[in-house]
Formats: C-alpha cells, sequence, structure tokens
C-alpha cells in the first residue's frame, strides 16, 4: 500500500476473498482508502472490481478476509451495519430512483425513513443538494421526464443529503449516451474537489487520470497494479495494464482477443 504516513485510512481491506459457488471472484485483496482520497478501480468486465465495492458496504458478504469503514470492521459478525452504511453513500450504475414520486420526494423519503428526519429538514437537505448537482429546478418533476444524465445526478443528490462520510461510485457513467457522460463527471469532480472520500470503478480513463489521488488495475480477481494516476493510467509498468489500456484508449490498434481471451471468458458475476 500506499496511503502516506499517517493518514487515517476510510476504508481498510485485509485478504479480502469472495467466491460466487466455485467461482472466485476476488483472490486476496488488500487495499487501504485514506480519508479525503480518490481512488479509481479499472480493469477488464469480470475482474472483480463490482464485487470488491459491493463488499465495502457488505452488500456482498466476503468469503473471507476484513474490511474496516472509519475504523469499524463491517466484517464482524456483530457489526451494526445499518450504522456503517448511514455512513456510506453509494451510486449504482441504473438509478434506483422511485418513479411513482418527485425528484424531490427521491430525496426527502430516505432522510425521513431512515434518519428520521423532519419533513421540513428533510425539504431543505433535499434541495441543497439539488442545487448542489445543478437540479434546483426539477425538484417537482418526475424522473421519467428527466434525461439519464439527470436521473444520475438525482441519484448522487440523493446519496450526498444523507450526509455520507465517503461515497462508493459503481460505474456511474456506464448506463449513460456519451453525451450525457460530462455533467455527472462534473457533479464528481466537485465532490472531489471538496475533500470527499470516493471509491469510483470506471472505465472513464479521463476522469481517473484528472481526478484519482490513485488508481488500481484489478484483473482476475487481483490487484495487478497501483499507484499514481498519472504513472498507472499514463505510464504503467505491468503489461498486462498496458494491454487493457491499449484496447480502451485506442480500440482501433488493438488485436482482436483470441477465443481463450480473459476478457471474453471472464462472467458478468465478477463484474
Amino acid at each position: 500500500m500506499t496511503v502516506e504516513p499517517g493518514a487515517h485510512a476510510e476504508i481498510e481491506i485485509r485478504g479480502l476473498h469472495k467466491a460466487f459457488g466455485e467461482h472466485e471472484v476476488l483472490r486476496g485483496i488488500d487495499l487501504e482508502v485514506a480519508r479525503g482520497e480518490v481512488v479509481c478501480v479499472i480493469g477488464p468486465s469480470g475482474s472483480g472490481k463490482s464485487t470488491l465495492l459491493r463488499c465495502v458496504n457488505l452488500l456482498e458478504e466476503p468469503t473471507a478476509g476484513q474490511v474496516f469503514v472509519g475504523g469499524t470492521e463491517v466484517t464482524d459478525l456483530d457489526v451494526d451495519i445499518d450504522a456503517v452504511r448511514r455512513r456510506i453513500g453509494m451510486v449504482f450504475q441504473q438509478f434506483n430512483l422511485f418513479p411513482h414520486v418527485t425528484v424531490e420526494e427521491n430525496l426527502t423519503l430516505p432522510q425521513r425513513r431512515v434518519l428520521r428526519r423532519g419533513k421540513a429538514e428533510a425539504v431543505r437537505v433535499a434541495r441543497e443538494n439539488l442545487a448542489r448537482v445543478g437540479l434546483a429546478e426539477k425538484a417537482d418533476a418526475y424522473p421519467a421526464q428527466l434525461s439519464g444524465g439527470q436521473q444520475q445526478r438525482v441519484a448522487i443528490a440523493r446519496a450526498l443529503a444523507m450526509g455520507p462520510e465517503l461515497m462508493l461510485f459503481d460505474e456511474p457513467t456506464s448506463a449513460l449516451d456519451p453525451e450525457l457522460v460530462g455533467d455527472v463527471l462534473a457533479v464528481m469532480r466537485m465532490l472531489a474537489a471538496d475533500g470527499m472520500t470516493m471509491m469510483v470503478v470506471t472505465h472513464e480513463m479521463s476522469f481517473a487520470r484528472e481526478v484519482a489521488d490513485r488508481v488500481v488495475f484489478m484483473d482476475g480477481g487481483r490487484i495487478v497494479e497501483e499507484g499514481p494516476a498519472e504513472q498507472v493510467v499514463g505510464a504503467p509498468r505491468h503489461e498486462r495494464t498496458r494491454h487493457f489500456l491499449t484496447r480502451i484508449l485506442d480500440p482501433a490498434a488493438s488485436e482482436p482477443p483470441g477465443p481463450e481471451s480473459p476478457a471474453d471468458r471472464e462472467s458478468s458475476q465478477g463484474q
């Protein structure tokens, strides 16, 4: 690892394994994310990126190993996982908004039910966070009336309204049309500039290079390479990392994968 001496680890992962039946998706992950740090996790489909992220807040239960968030072991059988999850905001590939209520209600309902905030306070926080993501004028709209990019920004605002100490992003732009990606990434840049601790699974290499303090490249359920964004994305040391980035950054220059290519045979279960 990586975290500066004396830095407080907001996320600490030790010897993490995860298997689905006989398929081992994570094969001994050790990783720390310091408070205020932005870490982007990259790699081919099926490399275990999303599974790793989901193990942080126990949406997936590890097969072995330990995960700590803010010093609390979330893999401890006696942990109050709901209390830990209240400190974590998570944004998924799909927006997961309630279609039958307004944007503002999408933000106020979780606050009132989980945090027990009063209506007036929940509305105030909702409006503040909608303004923060540039959607103050959409409070009374319904999700179906928004573009995909706007819906994802609402999902980010909903997570922020819960007052998280760290944010997890699982491919937040993968379901968007290319022209809508920029607005979502702009919100994430704003959060990074504000000092939010962020762990981001992404294929957006320009975002990783520009915003991440550190980039982690995964393949086959293991961390192959990690380091400063400029080094891992700009001058990777490992041949597997170079091959992956060539295919991502300049697809026309790379050879088609063979029938037994790892990228072809990786299952979606280990995304």
